[in-house]
């Protein structure tokens, strides 16, 4: 049987978003889904001041309007509900552990000021790995029947392993028929004193070098997955920035990030945090050593 998919909710526009892209997913999945609330999760703007009996049910309501609207999307798919104690992050990361997938929303404020991510997201993505899929609303769309999928747009660091990020961007492509493209941005470190503006023959040299590199490391997944349609690009310029206009139209945008075994708090990395504050499509962040 396939793990299920978990999906964070708590009333916002937000979460309801990562509800119904979760059941979405869920049913490509051929997978239960599981929709969660974590007790505490609730800010006193959206509870205020209540007793623990009105709370319950409201988080109750919480669960069972998510429930109600996407068993009408999606009746034959299998859902649970399941209401968590604890601090919200501690209490999803656990719940994540039995699970293939957790679904969360992010709260956005549009291009310029960026994607805000929020501390329940971040500290439930340092906590888990599980792969986490961070969504922001979308408005004007909760009633709008799926489309075709589009593209997924996945970073590729060809300086270290990323088979765990690979396998799940070409798994997602292949169940969602859809193209898959693989972005490296590449600069040298300003101390070398070179320019590519200056000397675009180096530059142009440099980059055919990462072309190559980029697709011997995607190799053996073209072989595992041909039925995939697969781009390659390489950009010259900081990966996080390249990579956030690479995937300006996405459907989905995979990046990895590395598991720091540390007690000083968050730590994504300035990729996986550029990708996160300015990316309006879906993020999935898949923990790796």
């Amino acid at each position: 049987m396939n793990h299920h998919v978990t999906v964070g909710v708590d009333g916002t526009p937000e979460s309801l978003a990562a509800a119904r892209w979760a059941a979405r997913e869920a049913t490509l999945r051929q997978a239960p889904l599981r929709i969660v609330h974590a007790e505490d999760w609730s800010s006193a703007a959206l509870v205020p001041e209540l007793d623990p009996g009105t709370r319950d049910r409201w988080a109750d309501e919480v669960l069972a309007s998510a429930t109600d609207e996407l068993k009408l999307a999606y009746p034959r798919l299998e859902i649970s509900t399941r209401r968590l104690s604890g601090r919200p992050a501690t209490a999803l990361a656990a719940e994540a552990q039995g699970a293939g997938l957790l679904v969360l929303g992010s709260r956005g404020l549009g291009s310029v000021v960026g994607f805000v991510v929020g501390s329940v997201g971040l500290s439930t993505l340092a906590a888990s790995e599980t792969p986490v899929v961070l969504v922001r609303a979308d408005e004007g769309t909760e009633n709008a029947a799926p489309t075709a999928y589009g593209e997924i747009v996945v970073g590729v660091d060809i300086h270290q392993a990323c088979d765990r990020v690979l396998a799940f961007a070409f798994e997602e492509a292949s169940r969602r028929e859809c193209v898959l493209r693989a972005v490296h941005g590449w600069k040298l470190p300003s101390a070398s004193g070179y320019s590519p503006v200056l000397n675009p023959s180096v530059a142009r040299e440099v980059d055919r070098t990462v072309a190559q590199m980029l697709d011997d490391m995607l190799m053996p997944w073209r072989l595992k997955f041909p039925d995939v349609r697969l781009e390659e690009k390489t950009l010259i310029g900081p990966a996080g920035r390249e990579l956030v206009q690479a995937a300006s139209d996405a459907d989905l945008v995979v990046i990895g990030r590395r598991i720091r075994r540390s007690n000083l708090g968050t730590h994504l990395g300035a990729v996986a945090h550029a990708v996160l504050h300015h990316t309006a499509a879906p993020v999935a962040v898949l923990a790796h050593d």
